[in-house]
C-alpha cells in the first residue's frame, strides 16, 4: 500500500498521521477547517488541536475532501461521528474501487444510533470493506511515540489483516477482531463511565469507590454490546476493558475532565462548551440502553449530576 488517507485533522488524526507516515510512501490529512490547512502547511504543526508535534514531511495536509481520498488505498476517518454520514456520503463517488475504510471515530449516530460502520455502509454503498480502529490511545502520547496497542476489527478477517500489516509499526501494535459490534459500542458507551470516574474524584472518593465503578460500568456495556450482537470476550481485552480504565483514570481524559468540573457545580453546557465531550454521548448511550432493553444502573446515576 502507498497511500494512505486520513479524513479528520482533530488531535486524534493528527497523531494517526504522525505514527503511521513513516508506514506509507503518501499520507493525504483532510483538515476541515482551511486557515488550519494552510497554517499547518507552512509550519508542520496542528497548532490548535495537537501543538508541539511536526508532521513527517511525507503527509500532506489539505482542507479539499476530494483531493485527499481520491486514489487512495486506504481511507481512515477520524471525523467527529455527528458529521460521519455527510462525509462518507461526500467522498464516496471520489473512492478508488479496491479502497479499503477505516473507521478510527469513537461514537453513535445521533437520533439513529447507529454505530459508524452502519453508517459508513449506509453512505458508501457496501461497495468497500470497512474495518474499525479502537483500543485505549491518546492522541498525545501516540504523537510522543509511546507504545500502544489497539483493535483493528471487521467481519472482513482479510481486510483486517491487510490494515493490520499496513498500520503496524515499532510503537503501534494491531490486534484482529472479528466483533466490530462490541469493539464500536466499547468505544461509545465507556464516556459516560468516565464521566462518573471523575465526580467520584471531584467529591474525594477513593479508590475502592473507583475500582467499583470501572468493574460495574464494563458489566453493563458488555450486558448491552451483547443484546446488540457482540462478544462478552470483546469487553474483556483492548476495545472494552482497556480502552475504559484509560478513560477513567487518565488525566488526559475529556470525559473525565467532564466528571471532575460537574463535582464542582458546574453546569454541563459550561463544561462542554470548552472541553468539547460529554452531553451528547450520554444521550446517545442512554438511547441505545432503552433500544435494547439492557438496565444500565451505573450509567443512568452517573448522568444524574448533568
Amino acid at each position: 500500500m502507498t497511500t494512505l488517507a486520513i479524513v479528520g485533522g482533530g488531535s486524534w488524526g493528527t497523531a494517526l498521521a504522525i505514527v503511521l507516515g513513516p508506514r506509507f510512501p503518501a499520507v493525504r490529512l483532510w483538515v476541515y477547517e482551511s486557515d488550519l490547512s494552510e497554517r499547518m502547511r507552512g509550519t508542520r504543526e496542528n497548532d490548535v488541536f495537537l501543538p508541539g508535534f511536526r508532521l513527517p514531511a511525507n503527509v500532506l495536509v489539505t482542507s479539499d475532501l476530494t483531493e485527499s481520498v481520491t486514489r487512495a488505498e486506504v481511507v481512515l476517518g477520524v471525523m467527529p461521528s455527528r458529521h460521519a454520514r455527510r462525509i462518507y456520503t461526500a467522498i464516496a463517488p471520489h473512492l478508488a474501487p479496491s479502497s479499503l475504510l477505516v473507521s478510527a471515530t469513537k461514537g453513535l449516530e445521533k437520533n439513529s444510533l447507529r454505530r459508524i460502520s452502519q453508517v459508513i455502509i449506509e453512505s458508501t454503498g457496501g461497495a468497500h470493506p470497512v474495518t474499525v480502529l479502537s483500543g485505549p490511545t491518546f492522541a498525545r502520547e501516540i504523537a510522543q511515540g509511546e507504545p500502544a496497542a489497539v483493535v483493528i476489527a471487521s467481519d472482513n478477517a482479510e481486510a483486517a489483516r491487510a490494515i493490520q500489516h499496513a498500520f503496524s509499526g515499532p510503537t503501534f501494535r494491531l490486534y484482529t477482531n472479528s466483533d466490530p459490534v462490541g469493539v464500536e459500542l466499547g468505544a461509545a458507551l465507556k464516556n459516560v463511565i468516565a464521566i462518573g470516574a471523575g465526580v467520584c474524584q471531584g467529591l474525594g472518593l477513593g479508590s475502592n469507590t473507583l475500582a467499583a465503578l470501572i468493574t460495574r460500568g464494563l458489566a453493563e456495556i458488555a450486558r448491552l454490546a451483547v443484546a446488540a450482537g457482540g462478544r462478552p470476550e470483546t469487553l474483556a481485552g483492548l476495545a472494552g476493558m482497556g480502552d475504559l480504565v484509560l478513560t477513567c483514570t487518565g488525566d488526559l481524559s475529556r470525559n473525565r475532565r467532564v466528571g471532575i468540573e460537574l463535582a464542582k457545580g458546574k453546569s454541563l453546557d459550561e463544561i462542554t462548551s470548552s472541553i468539547g465531550a460529554g452531553r451528547g454521548t450520554y444521550f446517545r448511550s442512554s438511547g441505545s440502553n432503552r433500544s435494547y432493553a439492557s438496565r444500565m444502573p451505573v450509567s443512568a446515576r452517573s448522568s444524574a449530576s448533568r
